[in-house]
């Protein structure tokens, strides 16, 4: 008796385990969104496990370009504060995380803006790298991961630029000089070239680290 009662629970297990691996084989399509910066003031992207690539736009305007299925989608909004979000949502049964995860091309996120037209830009992901072109924005940039690195060209910021990353590294080089910034750093569980504390500066630069490196480097135009 116990035999047939395992023989029917495996059988029942998988079962659950095929109609997960069959759900996860839903293709994914390419998708675009387009938004006229003179109408957006800041844009804001939380998602979970998905890489974030910020490029500069040739035609002055936003274009997010991304991959979804019926599991996993993303909700996009415009606020009336002219605040561009872009979050995950997912319709995922317990049974859909049985087997593995999307490709590469699958699980990036293309986002393109002008430069030096956007106030604000915060981003925000897991288990995935960040990277970011040389670019501008007349505010600050806020930019966080967690399994993930934090990389970039050239960034120009108005006032501030906060970096926080879980399990990678921060890499990059800011616009302006040493002085120009007030910075703030903390670091765990690996190296920096930037002090704990130093006052002084129009700007703010705060970075934080836990199990990984910062390397940052500050350049002229």
């Amino acid at each position: 008796m116990k035999k047939i009662i395992s023989l029917v629970l495996c059988l029942m297990l998988g079962s659950f385990v095929l109609a997960g691996c069959s759900d996860n084989n839903d293709p994914f399509v390419q998708k675009e969104y387009t938004a006229d910066v003179s109408q957006i003031e800041e844009i804001s992207i939380d998602v979970r496990d998905r890489q974030i690539e910020v490029s500069i736009s040739e035609d002055d305007q936003i274009h997010i370009a991304y991959f979804e299925n019926s599991k996993e989608t993303y909700d996009i909004t415009v606020s009336d504060e002219h605040v561009l979000t872009m979050t995950s949502a997912s319709n995922k049964n317990w049974t859909d995380y049985i087997g593995g995860k999307p490709s590469a091309e699958n699980r990036k996120i293309s986002l393109q803006i002008p430069d030096a037209l956007l106030e604000n830009l915060t981003l925000s992901s897991t288990n995935e790298d960040i990277t970011l072109s040389a670019l501008n924005v007349t505010g600050s940039i806020n930019i966080s991961s967690n399994g993930g690195n934090i990389t970039f060209g050239n960034l120009d910021v108005g006032n501030a630029l906060y970096l926080t990353v879980k399990n990678g590294d921060i890499l990059g080089t800011v616009i302006g000089s040493y002085d120009d910034f007030a910075i703030q750093s903390e670091i765990k569980k690996g190296e920096s070239n930037l002090p704990a504390n130093k006052e002084g500066g129009e700007k703010t630069l705060n970075v934080s680290s836990n199990n990984g490196d910062i390397n940052i480097e500050f350049v002229n135009e």
